[in-house]
C-alpha cells in the first residue's frame, strides 16, 4: 500500500489513517471564496487560485504525512486526538479549497488548469461538512476507528489460567500454519470481535461523510469515489463488472479446485451442501489471499521446485536484507539508489515496547526524497514479495515528484498498486537464481505447482477486491442500512467468493470493520484494478523486453529496454487520464484481463481436469455464462 497524503487520499491516505497536520485557522479562512464580491471568474484568476491552493496543500501535506507516521507508529491516546485535531484542520482548508473551485464552474480553461480543478473537487475521501462542529466529530470518529483497529488484540486465558493476549500478527501465524479447525476457528471468531464496538460509530461516520460529499455536488460518498476514474460513476460501476466477468470462469475453477481438497482434509467442517467454503479454512483471516494453503492443496505429482521461506532461512537473510533485495531489483532497472534517510527512518521490525500498525505500507513524506517502508517483516516468503510490491510504490513517487502537486500520484488509484505487484510478478525462479537465493531453476514440471501458488494469491483476491467497495458504495448509497450491515457483508461475500462465516453472525457482530481498510477508510477497488493492470502491464513489459516462452517464467529484472517502458508512465503521474498512461506502458487505452487468462492458461487447463464430473459454483452467486455446471447436492 502507498502513503501519501496526496488528491485522492487527503483524509485517509492510500492505505492508511486519518491524520494530519496542525496549521493556522487563518489558512483556512484566507482560502475561503469571495464569490459574492467579484465578478465573472477569468481564466488568470484560476490559476491565481489554483497556484495558491496547490502550495497550501503540499505544506499541508508533508506535515499530514509526518502527523500520521507518528500516529502509526505510536498508537496512544494522546496521538489519536492530535492526530484527529490536526486532521480536522486540514479537512477545513480542503473543504474550502473544493467548494472555491465552484465559482469557476462553466469557465473554459486549458486542459491541464482543467484537470486540477477536477482533481481537487475528488480529493477527500472522507468529504466532511462544511461544520465546525460535524467536521470535528468526523474527524474524531476516523481516528478512533483507525486506532482501534491497530489496538485490536484478541484476549483469552492461557493454560495456567493467565490472561493471555494476542495481536493480529500472532492471530494471522495461526490461521497461516494452523491445520487444527478448532485453534482456527478460535483466531479468526477472536479476531472478528475487536470489530463490534465501531458499528455505531462506522454508521454515524458514513452520514457526516455523505454530507460533505453531497456540499461538494455528489450523491454520496461512493459516487464520489467513483467519479475518480475519468469516467462517469455509472461508467465505471459497468467497466467493473466487464473485468470480473473476464475472470470470473478462472475463479469458479480454482474455487472448485480448492473446495475438493478442503474437504478431503477437514470433511464435515468443509463440505457445506450449498457449496460454500468455510471462512476459516483458507489461511488468511480475510479470506482475501489463499497462498498458506499451499501445501494442503498442492498437487500430489508437483511441487513448487524450492521453499523461499527456507532459502531465506538457510542464505541468513534478515530483514533489513530483504529490503536491500528488493532495492536491487530497481537499481538494476537504472532507478538511483534509495536515499538514506529511507534506511533511517522506515520501521522494518515490529517494536516490542509500543502498538504499531504494522499493516505494509509505503510512505511518501515530503513528495521529493523522503520515501519510507513501514512493515512489521517477517522472514517469509510472502513478506519477501510484498518488500517488492511496496518498494514499487516508493519508487514511483521519486518518478513523478517534478509534476505539479496535484500531478504527484497514479494515473488513478489502481496504477500505484498495480505497479507494486507488476514489479512482484518478476521474483520468478529465474530472477531468484539470478540473485543468488536459488541454485537451480526448477523445470517446467514444476510450473503447476508454481502457478497454483500464484493463483492462491493472485485469482483467490479478485472477488474479495471487487466486493469491499460493492458492500460500501451501498452503505453509502443507503441501500444497504445500519441494520442490515453485517447480512449484506456475507451475502456480497457468498456472491463474489463463495465463502460463508465458520460460526453464525448477527448484527450484532461488525465484521466488515475486522478489515482494516473499512476501520481505516481507504478505497478498495484499487486493489481489484491493480491485480487486473499488473498482469497487463507484466505482459507488456515482457514483449518490450523481448523475453520469449511462458508469461509467469518472464522476470523484467536487468532489463532497460523493459525500464525505459516504465519508466515513461511513472513520471507521469497523474497528469493525464489513465488510458494515456495505460497506452504508454502498454500500448492499449482499455483494461484487459485477458494477460491474467494467458499467465494462468495451463493452469485452468489443469484444475478442469482435477474437477471434471464435480460440481462448480455455489449457492447465492450470480446465475452468469461461467456456471456451465448442473447444481446438485454436495457429496
Amino acid at each position: 500500500m502507498v502513503r501519501k497524503f496526496s488528491l485522492a487520499m487527503l483524509a485517509t491516505a492510500l492505505c492508511l489513517s486519518f491524520a494530519l497536520p496542525a496549521f493556522s485557522q487563518s489558512s483556512s479562512t484566507a482560502a475561503r471564496p469571495k464569490a459574492a464580491a467579484r465578478g465573472k471568474a477569468t481564466v488568470a484568476e484560476a490559476e491565481a487560485f489554483m497556484k495558491k491552493a496547490e502550495a497550501q496543500l503540499e505544506d499541508a501535506n508533508i506535515r499530514a504525512s509526518r502527523a500520521n507516521w507518528v500516529q502509526e507508529n505510536f498508537i496512544t491516546d494522546d496521538t489519536e486526538i492530535l492526530n484527529a485535531q490536526a486532521q480536522e484542520k486540514l479537512t477545513a482548508l480542503t473543504t474550502q479549497l473544493a467548494l472555491g473551485t465552484r465559482r469557476f464552474d462553466g469557465l473554459k480553461m486549458p486542459a491541464e488548469l482543467a484537470r486540477k480543478f477536477k482533481l481537487l473537487k475528488l480529493s477527500l475521501v472522507a468529504p466532511a461538512p462544511n461544520n465546525d462542529q460535524e467536521r470535528a466529530e468526523l474527524t474524531q470518529i476516523a481516528s478512533s476507528l483507525d486506532g482501534d483497529y491497530g489496538k485490536g488484540k484478541y484476549c483469552k486465558p492461557d493454560a495456567n489460567g493467565r490472561q493471555k493476549c494476542l495481536s493480529l500478527n500472532d492471530l494471522e501465524l495461526i490461521l497461516a500454519n494452523s491445520t487444527n479447525p478448532d485453534e482456527l476457528l478460535d483466531a479468526w471468531t477472536g479476531w472478528h470481535k475487536i470489530s463490534a464496538p465501531m458499528r455505531k460509530r462506522y454508521a454515524r461516520f458514513v452520514e457526516l461523510s455523505n454530507r460533505g460529499a453531497a456540499d461538494l455536488g455528489f450523491k454520496d460518498t461512493g459516487a464520489m469515489w467513483r467519479s475518480n476514474y475519468d469516467m462517469t460513476p455509472d461508467e465505471f460501476s459497468a467497466e467493473l463488472e466487464r473485468l470480473w466477468r473476464q475472470v470470473e470462469p478462472l475463479y469458479i475453477s480454482l474455487h472448485a479446485y480448492v473446495r475438493k481438497q478442503l474437504i478431503q482434509k477437514y470433511g464435515k467442517i468443509a463440505d457445506r451442501p450449498d457449496g460454500l467454503i468455510p471462512a476459516h479454512l483458507l489461511g488468511n483471516m480475510w479470506s482475501q489471499e489463499w497462498g498458506n494453503i499451499y501445501p494442503i492443496v498442492a498437487p500430489a505429482n508437483a511441487t513448487q521446485g524450492y521453499d523461499l521461506t527456507q532459502l531465506l532461512k538457510d542464505h541468513k537473510v534478515d530483514e533489513l536484507g530483504m529490503v536491500h533485495y528488493g532495492e536491487n531489483f530497481f537499481k538494476s532497472l537504472g532507478f538511483s539508489p534509495a536515499p538514506e534517510t529511507f534506511w533511517e527512518r522506515s520501521l522494518f521490525v515490529k517494536p516490542r515496547d509500543r502498538d504499531v500498525v504494522c499493516h505494509a505500507s509505503a510512505w511518501d513524506i515530503d513528495t521529493q526524497e523522503d520515501v519510507r517502508l513501514k512493515m512489521c517483516i517477517q522472514i517469509r516468503d510472502e513478506d519477501f514479495v510484498t518488500i517488492h510490491h511496496e518498494l514499487g510504490h516508493n519508487f514511483y513517487q521519486r518518478a513523478y515528484k517534478n509534476q505539479p502537486y496535484l500531478f504527484q500520484d497514479s494515473a488513478n488509484d489502481g496504477f500505484h498498486e498495480a505497479v507494486g505487484d507488476t514489479i512482484a510478478l518478476s521474483v520468478t525462479p529465474e530472477y531468484l537464481k539470478e540473485v543468488g537465493l536459488l541454485q537451480t531453476v526448477p523445470p517446467e514440471s514444476a510450473d503447476t505447482g508454481y502457478l497454483l501458488k500464484m493463483a492462491l494469491d493472485k485469482i483467490a483476491f479478485l472477488p474479495f477486491g471487487l466486493l469491499i467497495d460493492q458492500w460500501r458504495w451501498k452503505v453509502f448509497s443507503g441501500e444497504i442500512t445500519p441494520e442490515q450491515y453485517n447480512k449484506a457483508w456475507w451475502e456480497l461475500r457468498a456472491k463474489y467468493q463463495g465463502i460463508a462465516p465458520p460460526v453464525e453472525r448477527t448484527e450484532a457482530d461488525f465484521d466488515p470493520g475486522a478489515k482494516y481498510h473499512v476501520a481505516a477508510n481507504v478505497p478498495y477497488t484499487r486493489y481489484f484494478l491493480a491485480r487486473i493492470l499488473q498482469f497487463q502491464f507484466h505482459r507488456a513489459l515482457c514483449e518490450a523486453a523481448g523475453i520469449k516462452g511462458p508469461l509467469h517464467r518472464c522476470s523484467i529484472y536487468k532489463n532497460q529496454a523493459a525500464a525505459e517502458r516504465l519508466t515513461r508512465m511513472l513520471t507521469m503521474g497523474k497528469s493525464r487520464p489513465w488510458p494515456d498512461a495505460l497506452e504508454a506502458i502498454s500500448g492499449q487505452r482499455q483494461m484487459d484481463a485477458t494477460a491474467i487468462l494467458d499467465y494462468f492458461a495451463p493452469l485452468k487447463k489443469w484444475l478442469d481436469e482435477q474437477t471434471q464430473g464435480e460440481k462448480k459454483g455455489w449457492t447465492g452467486m450470480d446465475a452468469s455464462p461461467a456456471e456451465t455446471q448442473p447444481r446438485h447436492a454436495s457429496r
